[in-house]
């Protein structure tokens, strides 16, 4: 399936704003991620395995923060970050 890739993480796809993955669940769509762009998923998902605030994940258009969200081969995930400054 179809991933995109916010900008802030492109630096670990060299620079690919779009790659494909697999998975059954969102969590193993980021593990797949993180096997082929080591150290991605840490950047997405916190050390209680919950999806760090800033970032927003999306599947069939709705937001989600479930990482059991099932998955089908066809399925295009869009991972957002959001950005803050001042």
């Amino acid at each position: 399936m179809r991933v995109l890739i916010p900008s802030p993480l492109q630096s670990y796809t060299a620079g690919a704003r779009r790659v494909t993955a697999s998975g059954e669940t969102l969590r193993m769509l980021l593990d797949d991620l993180d096997r082929r762009f080591p150290g991605i998923r840490f950047r997405m998902i916190d050390e209680q395995d919950n999806v760090r605030p800033h970032m927003m994940i999306y599947v069939r258009g709705e937001r989600t923060r479930n990482l059991n969200t099932a998955l089908a081969d066809h399925e295009e995930v869009v991972i957002m970050q959001a950005l803050s400054g001042g």
